[in-house]
């Protein structure tokens, strides 16, 4: 390495010596331990027993690093109750009332629940994080009892809308003084409970309402959903806003890192919040593995947590034997077959011999739901009496549809079901048929219910057991494992407590999974809770709007900086030990093996290029003829020399008016039998040595081929069907050895003829370098490999170090401060703002829309694009921003396919104007997230079509289409109150027309929780 490099490398550790970046890290347990002692009783008030104080740096010598306190109390087992404080916040001893409860409870409350009411009777902050079905609305319907008792108003906010439809019907029973808000229902909103999402409370304080100024607690249920990557940066901004007289309840499914969100809020709110922890499971659980194929279910981890390593053992020996019969049970599923089928029927067989029903069966994708569902055609769990009392609760639920609707297939064909005792619940079904099924899975009359892992999510709908139909899932980039998060939050809804003395967890494993992989599944952590804040024009708009504040108080107040503090001691550390590693490493004749190097890099960056204008279609489609030798590389695995059998020109799905085109060749190659039935060619292992091989036949990219040979094999007459490939087989194999295993290439200019100046400048430095690389003097030395070696790994610290000094450097700056001046010049530059940060009209409009690409829908109100349309093409335009699912596409009428291109070019403006901000995204992608699959189907449905006749236009699930419509609701609510503030009339009203027209029959269907 040079010394210039080193210099620059070294530059920040050198100005941390001379101390203007030094990082304290002081954890000082002995010294700073001090004990406030309890246990007395004075004036009939007992205090909370001993607290000791410890103290915990969450940040650095730079201006507004948190720094705060941790308390840690004695309790009762199965809990763990600390307290978190700003830096010289005095925290008093917990007195236990002497008055009477706000709340009594039939039952004699766990330890966790004792600590957490102490906590809001002191009116102090909590953080309740416990596993499901532990019992935490116990707490936080104490909080609302005593804002009642207190004459305090209480809000209760819930990720999901249908959440909070269930939670104020419980609420309701409970209290009876309780509201709803969640955007398309308002009930009662003068009410002193009010349950609503999370983005209404937003709404209400970026808008400044009176109602926050009765409010003596907000109650925070799933708080753990603030990591969604989608919607979670609502709940930080919500949490943020909040005023710091307001107490909060925040119920958390099991957190590692509970501890550091209480920190965060009890330093954003100037007060203490307490962590109310516990591991403690009422009904504790047994886990089974079923491997396919098997005949039997192994016990792998007892009630009592123990991991049975010889019952693990025993299952991976039944998937060796099983084979085939163990081959993957999601494709099977999909294909209609019966093998995985018929496990899951066993399997349900078992649980019912066993008396363990009801079973939650989850699946990864909503037709696997169906389809396993169908496969207990010949079962019935129900009693005569039990189904007279489903068909009278379905037929009482399909009531309020009207005759037609109720002839929809989906109705009739639940209904079988659901009668037998047997239940599916997805995203694709109609909003009333999963209320229905949820009321009747709550009421013990669905023994079986086949779920997505929406399920897990939120509702209280606990079962006996619970049974995985995979251990895999695809996640719209892998087909991986599950987490041990996924797996906890699922597995958790085995086990009803009060009812059962255990509950039982099943997977079904259809492949190979090491012991410590299942391990980690089974007894890991849950995930942590990771910040997952983003800036949104909407919300930086917002935050110029209101006195007060600004989008830098919101990004140095976010959970996301705030973790990023805590992290800084970290960094440092692996940036230390990243250089005292590279400094550790002394190499000869480095000058010269840099050099050396130089050539290599060079001549890789030239063949990259090379490779790139080779695989230009008009350079190697004249080339591509069957039975031509071609070597294959897929990411960074060498399959080595394979037989091309076909090749097709395609286009990319979902861009349908400016279509991708792109090539697939159809390849013959050798692969890891292992991996041969993989259809993905990304997910096939290269053949090993001494392992057995096969021949497969699987579609790649141009980008796969490294090397075309000038060879061609002549291929038998049946050669594309798939038994022709054991030949196939034989015939490459026989001729890699007549060729000694090095096929003669095609030269570009000579044989191709690629005529580009570039290309045959690159080529021709090419093979000058490539002597200079054999020639080279490192060559000479004895122990060039060993040298080269080390210089790769120096190289690779050098590199780790770079990284690590960025991180670092990053960590030392506000988070996100870039990117925020970036936007900033966006909306001054497109006129949002003025050069002094003072929002314009636009802005203003920009404000009132948060459902959907604000700049866009701004500026196409701006340019007249609305006035040009009518209500139902308004309608039609504006479900491209609010439909996301993946679907087909089909071509569009010549109405909408015009207004949708305009869109699209005013999609193409901002992208512009974002690009000239230095704000990085890609175009396709972009455009493409304006999705038109709908268009036709909400232009109809505006015009007053019926919904079954509706489902006649598109494959897409009815679920689906309801949650776009619904979503398109609160859009036009947004875009009316948009017109409303500009004070054009005639638009608001066509907005209004667009939206009274759509909300209307089944998709508007009122929730049976109301």
């Amino acid at each position: 390495m040079s010394d210039n490099e080193l210099d620059e490398a070294d530059a920040l550790l050198e100005l941390m010596e001379e101390g203007e970046t030094e990082v304290e890290v002081a954890v000082q347990t002995s010294a700073l331990k001090r004990k406030l002692d309890g246990g007395s009783v004075e004036g009939g008030q007992q205090k909370h027993p001993k607290i000791e104080r410890e103290e915990e740096l969450v940040g650095v010598n730079i201006p507004d690093a948190p720094k705060m306190i941790i308390y840690k109390l004695e309790t009762q087992q199965n809990c763990i109750h600390e307290i978190a404080a700003p830096e010289k916040y005095e925290i008093k001893p917990l007195i236990t009332p002497t008055r009477e409860p706000a709340k009594d409870y039939d039952f004699k409350l766990d330890s966790f629940q004792k600590e957490a009411v102490l906590c809001i009777e002191n009116n102090q902050s909590v953080l309740v994080s416990a596993h499901t079905s532990a019992g935490k609305t116990v707490v936080a319907l104490y909080a609302i009892a005593v804002c009642l008792r207190d004459r305090q108003r209480v809000i209760y906010t819930s990720p999901i809308k249908a959440l909070s439809n269930q939670k104020f019907r419980e609420l309701q029973a409970e209290f009876t003084d309780v509201g709803l808000m969640t955007g398309d229902v308002t009930l009662n909103p003068d009410a002193s409970v009010l349950v609503m999402t999370t983005e209404i409370l937003r709404s209400m304080l970026y808008r400044g309402s009176e109602i926050l100024r009765e409010v003596g607690w907000v109650v925070f249920d799933e708080i753990h959903y603030m990591r969604d990557g989608e919607r979670g940066v609502v709940w930080e901004e919500t949490i943020i806003l909040l005023p710091d007289n307001i107490h909060f309840v925040f119920l958390s499914a099991t957190i590692p890192n509970a501890r550091q969100f209480a920190e965060w809020v009890a330093y954003l709110h100037k007060q203490p919040c307490h962590v109310i922890y516990t591991d403690y499971r009422p009904t504790p659980l047994q886990h089974f593995i079923y491997p396919c194929g098997g005949t039997g279910l192994f016990e792998v981890v007892s009630t009592k947590g123990e991991f049975r390593e010889d019952k693990f053992n025993s299952a991976v020996a039944v998937l060796d034997s099983a084979g085939d019969a163990a081959k993957s049970v999601n494709e099977r599923g999909k294909r209609g077959g019966t093998k995985g089928d018929s496990n899951v029927c066993k399997i349900v067989r078992t649980i019912l011999d066993r008396d363990m029903l009801p079973v939650i069966v989850f699946s990864f994708s909503r037709k696997e739901c169906e389809s396993y569902a169908c496969t207990l055609k010949n079962m019935d769990f129900n009693s005569s009496e039990n189904k007279k009392i489903v068909e009278e609760i379905f037929n009482n639920a399909i009531s309020l549809l009207s005759e037609k609707d109720r002839e929809l297939p989906q109705i009739y064909q639940v209904l079988p079901f659901l009668i037998r005792g047997i239940g599916i619940h997805h995203s694709g079904l109609l909003p009333i048929i999963k209320e229905t099924i949820e009321i009747l899975f709550g009421e013990g009359l669905i023994r079986v219910l086949f779920a997505t892992e929406t399920f897990a999510m939120g509702l209280n709908m606990p079962a006996r057991t619970v049974l995985f139909t995979a251990a895999r899932k695809f996640d719209g980039k892998d087909n991986r494992w599950i987490t041990s998060g996924e797996y906890i939050q699922m597995a958790g809804r085995a086990g009803r407590r009060g009812k059962d003395d255990k509950g039982m967890v099943i997977v079904m494993i259809d492949q190979q999974i090491k012991a410590d992989s299942l391990k980690q599944m089974i007894k890991g952590k849950s995930d942590p809770m990771d910040s997952a804040f983003r800036l949104t024009y909407n919300m930086v708009l917002n935050l110029l709007r209101v006195d007060g504040i600004n989008p830098e108080f919101m990004l140095q107040k976010s959970f996301h900086q705030f973790q990023n503090y805590s992290n800084i001691p970290i960094f440092l550390e692996d940036c230390n030990q990243k250089k005292a590693l590279y400094d550790a490493i002394e190499i000869e004749n480095e000058d010269e093996l840099k050099n050396y190097f130089e050539i290599v890099h060079k001549i890789e960056e030239l063949e990259l290029a090379c490779s790139a204008e080779i695989k230009k279609p008009n350079n190697i489609l004249p080339f591509l003829y069957v039975g031509r030798l071609i070597k294959m590389k897929v990411d960074n695995s060498d399959f080595g020399w394979s037989i091309l059998l076909d090749w097709k020109k395609t286009t990319k799905p979902g861009t349908e008016l400016e279509p991708v085109v792109m090539y697939v060749i159809s390849v013959a190659m050798f692969v890891n039998s292992r991996s041969e039935d993989e259809k993905n060619v990304h997910n096939l292992q290269i053949p090993v040595e001494g392992m057995k091989k096969t021949l497969v036949a699987v579609d790649a990219t141009l980008e796969c081929i490294v090397e075309i040979s000038s060879i061609r094999l002549k291929m038998p007459e049946y050669s594309k069907e798939s038994n022709c490939l054991p030949t196939l087989a034989k015939i490459l194999e026989q001729a890699m050895k007549n060729l000694k295993f090095n096929p003669p290439i095609l030269d570009p200019i000579q044989d191709m003829g690629i005529k580009s100046c570039q290309f045959k400048e690159n080529y021709q430095n090419i093979g000058k370098l490539k002597e200079l690389e054999k020639e080279h003097l490192v060559k000479k030395y004895h122990n060039y490999s060993e040298l080269c070696e080390e210089f790769r790994r120096k190289s690779k610290l050098l590199e780790e170090y770079k990284a690590a000094k960025d991180v670092f450097k990053k960590a030392k700056s506000l988070l996100l401060q870039e990117e925020l001046m970036k936007r900033k010049q966006v909306l001054k530059q497109m006129q949002f703002c003025d050069e002094d940060e003072i929002i314009t009209q636009k802005g203003r409009v920009a404000c009132e829309i948060s459902a959907a690409d604000e700049l866009v829908l701004t500026e196409m109100i701006f340019g007249g694009v609305f006035s040009n349309l009518n209500y139902q093409q308004v309608a039609a335009l504006l479900s491209c921003f609010v439909f996301q699912e993946k679907a087909g596409s089909s071509k569009l009428q010549e109405e909408l396919s015009g207004c949708l291109k305009t869109m699209q070019d005013y999609a193409r403006r901002i992208y512009v104007v974002e690009r000239d901000a230095g704000i990085e995204k890609d175009l396709d992608v972009y455009i493409n997230s304006f999705k038109p699959q709908l268009m036709d189907v909400v232009h109809a449905w505006a015009g007053g079509v019926s919904f079954p006749d509706l489902l006649k236009m598109t494959e897409v699930f009815e679920g689906s289409i309801i949650r776009c419509m619904r979503r398109l609701e609160e859009l036009l609510r947004q875009m009316v109150n948009a017109a409303k503030s500009i004070g054009d009339k005639g638009l608001e009203e066509k907005f209004e027309q667009a939206r009274v027209s759509i909300k209307r029959d089944i998709i508007f269907a009122a929730s049976l929780y109301l």
